[in-house]
């Protein structure tokens, strides 16, 4: 069919009487007639569900029967007996998940395989015996709610093109137009109300259609509460009552336990059209008609003297004057009677710097608008509590869920609308979160919640991507031997218990060796030499990463000297550590050193991961041209791990990269890996910075690098890493091969690396 043969079509179904008065299965009659003739199929069916399949998601299932058979409404074919064996079979099939949810997603199921289609398995036999070929079904929906199915069958295979579908689609649109309208004249019954029953009531009574949320009766109690006649609050919706206006959580949270059969009962302050404040205690139950429609008898009082007083109390004790939210100590209360359910907590990552950037207005109207997200939040979802339980901390306890992937979804939406961007200050703000989570039923009677909490919380910061962890036993124990060795690492520090190593560089193009990589070691008293892997995660968290680097920092460059006044030269590259590159001093201390020790200019290179560099572009921006005014080079760490770009590359004054050990480890037999590592050595090329490889163990591994152009290579080929009366023997045994630096800073490197 053409487009003016589905636009003919279609006005034959929208003018018609049978639809224009709602009446459906007149109106389906008409659609199979109509696209059995001109699509030229077998046969056409429109089926109702017994009960409507409600919208869900694979996370939530529906609250309904699972009993959701077909009732025939109309119908188009020409083999009575084929008609009579699909009536018996479909009648007795009944819808599975899998099949709803696939209507539900794509709206319709196409096959020229019916026979052994996964999702219509319910009807095959009878597909087998009609040699039923193609089947093409479509939902026919009332908003998002699967009321029925429009189904095209034929024998032989068919092709359906896309003007087709969109047409059998509007059909079935039109259907459920029909179908609602249908709806709404059944709904057209009023309520019988018998008024004088509590018209002289002392207590405010309403009645309320939960269908539509439409006012039907109300007492003359009513007027002297609110100040509003009678007049004007009957056959209006409840949102406009004052007590809804403001607070559409409230009335969303009402009406959902009322339509599950609940009673809903509690205190809630409005105002008056006199302005005057006003204290209300409801009780509101549903009941249903003899025709089945649902209502809600309300009843509410003023309770405004009583109230008053403890209100005031409870704010003062309780409650955050900046959020609204519950305080911690509220918040440790209410955490003390949960035994199970979820602890959420939630910390703003970067939250003293963008205050100190920012200022302190503007970060209070931050903590405002995450705040007013998690009041959302927690009311949508039934939370026990929320509260503000430090300066840019939060928490939640959410009730026990439905199931672990519903609990885990909950999660991901409140991480995600955390992360939102916000305009605060006529500037636009994008909140960075890291979120906690701690079963209860695991951890109460054996672990304090929040301290646990606390746990994940550090672990989900330093994630790369998505920082939001889950409390395990395994973090706990990781957790006490953290404390152990934080504990450690004060006497070390106190102690001088550390200690640098040397590792071989080697430059792959001229074949001599230009300098060392060192590597911090920790002699520790009981333990021995202790690798950073196990300590140097430990000792950022902890701050101690500062006092740390401030010493490699010192010993590189006392080392440095010392090899400078021996004739030995080389140049030192000393790993900055996140925490140390934005501690404000850093500047002052390279300053301090390379005017104690002398060192020449163009020897100390400082390097830095990427990711430490995205940290505060601006901020890492500046500090980098003022390290280099001093004549210190800048190197990237670790490079391809993180998540740099041309234009930073070009932004920042780097002068060499260095290929991160994990691309290099697997370039014998990974395809994927030595096109990456051939990639990263063109682009240095092209932005004329020098490249050092990592790792570097094997022959084969360094044969690729030197074809590839790769300027140095350091690895266990070479040389393990050694002390520096060790690397000084060594570069002794090789010294016919040390070669002087005849190239740009980048060129020679020891590397001084925490």
């Amino acid at each position: 069919m053409n487009r003016q043969e589905h636009q003919h079509l279609l006005e034959l179904i929208v003018n018609s009487s049978a639809k224009q008065q709602g009446n459906f299965a007149l109106t389906a009659e008409l659609v199979c007639q109509q696209l059995r003739e001109y699509c030229q199929v077998t046969q056409v069916f429109v089926w109702l569900f017994d009960q409507p399949v409600v919208n869900s998601s694979i996370l939530e299932q529906p609250k309904r029967s699972e009993q959701n058979y077909y009732q025939l409404v109309a119908h188009a074919h020409g083999d009575s007996d084929l008609f009579n064996d699909y009536a018996s079979h479909r009648k007795l099939a009944r819808t599975n998940q899998e099949y709803v949810d696939e209507l539900r997603l794509h709206r319709y199921i196409q096959t020229d395989d019916a026979q052994n289609h996964p999702l219509l398995t319910q009807l095959s036999s009878y597909y087998q015996a009609a040699n039923i070929v193609s089947v093409l079904d479509v939902a026919i929906r009332i908003n998002g709610h699967i009321e029925g199915i429009l189904s095209i069958e034929h024998i032989a295979a068919k092709q359906w093109p896309i003007d087709d579908l969109q047409f059998i689609i509007q059909c079935a649109d039109q259907l459920a137009l029909t179908l609602a309208t249908r709806y709404s004249y059944d709904k057209s019954e009023r309520i019988n109300l018998l008024r004088s029953a509590v018209e002289h009531s002392e207590h405010v009574v309403m009645v309320v259609s939960l269908e539509n949320g439409v006012i039907e009766y109300v007492n003359r109690a009513h007027e002297e509460m609110s100040g509003l006649k009678r007049e004007q609050v009957l056959k209006s919706t409840v949102m406009q009552l004052d007590v809804f206006r403001n607070n559409l959580q409230l009335l969303d949270l009402m009406l959902n336990k009322l339509k599950h059969g609940q009673t809903v009962k509690g205190d809630t302050q409005l105002i008056r059209r006199d302005g005057k404040p006003q204290s209300v205690h409801y009780h509101v139950s549903p009941f249903n008609t003899e025709l089945g429609n649902l209502y809600a008898l309300v009843n509410c009082y003023d309770n405004s003297t009583e109230l008053e007083h403890k209100a005031d109390l409870e704010r003062l004790a309780w409650q955050c004057g900046l959020t609204g939210l519950h305080n911690r100590a509220y918040f440790k209360n209410q955490l003390a009677n949960a035994n199970k359910g979820y602890l959420l907590v939630i910390d703003l990552i970067g939250f003293k710097r963008f205050n100190d950037t920012n200022g302190h207005e503007v970060g209070d109207k931050l903590l405002v608008e995450i705040a007013r997200r998690l009041k959302h939040f927690a009311s949508a979802n039934n939370a026990i509590d929320a509260a503000r339980i430090g300066s840019d901390e939060f928490a939640i306890i959410l009730p026990v869920q439905e199931s672990p992937q519903y609990a885990e979804f909950l999660f991901t939406k409140l991480y995600d609308s955390l992360l939102l961007p916000s305009v605060i200050a006529r500037q636009k703000i994008e909140p960075k979160a890291a979120v906690a989570v701690v079963d209860l039923t695991i951890v109460v009677g054996s672990h304090a919640p929040l301290s646990c909490a606390d746990i994940a919380l550090q672990y989900a910061k330093r994630k790369s991507t998505k920082h939001i962890q889950y409390f395990n036993q395994e973090l706990l124990s990781q957790y006490d031997n953290n404390i152990e060795i934080e504990r450690d690492l004060k006497a070390a520090i106190r102690g001088r218990q550390f200690e640098l190593y040397y590792q071989p560089l080697k430059d792959l193009q001229q074949g001599g060796y230009i300098g060392a990589e060192a590597l911090i070691r920790w002699n520790h008293p009981r333990k021995g030499v202790v690798y950073p892997g196990s300590f140097i995660d430990i000792a950022e968290q902890s701050g101690q990463i500062n006092a740390i680097g401030e010493w490699v920092l010192e010993a590189a460059c006392k080392q440095l000297n010392l090899w400078q006044h021996t004739n030995v030269d080389i140049r030192m590259h000393v790993n900055v550590a996140a925490r140390q590159f934005f501690s404000d001093n850093l500047y002052e201390q390279v300053w301090t050193l390379l005017t104690r020790y002398r060192i020449k200019p163009h020897t100390l290179i400082l390097e830095i991961t990427e990711t430490e560099l995205m940290g505060d572009v601006r901020y890492a921006t500046m500090l980098c041209h003022q390290l280099t005014e001093l004549g210190v080079g800048l190197a990237i760490d670790d490079f391809g791990t993180g998540y740099s770009s041309m234009k930073y590359l070009k932004q920042f004054p780097i002068t060499k990269l260095k290929i991160d050990r994990s691309f290099i480890m697997d370039i014998n037999h990974n395809y994927e890996s030595r096109e990456i590592v051939s990639a990263i050595i063109a682009m240095a090329k092209a932005l004329n910075l020098s490249l050092t490889a990592e790792g570097i163990e094997t022959p084969e591994q360094q044969q690729f690098l030197v074809d590839n152009g790769c300027d140095h290579a350091q690895g266990y080929l070479y040389s393990k890493p050694v002390r520096e009366n060790e690397f000084r023997q060594f570069l002794s045994q090789v010294n016919d091969n040390v070669i002087a630096p005849s190239e740009p800073l980048s060129n020679m490197a020891v590397m001084a690396s925490i």
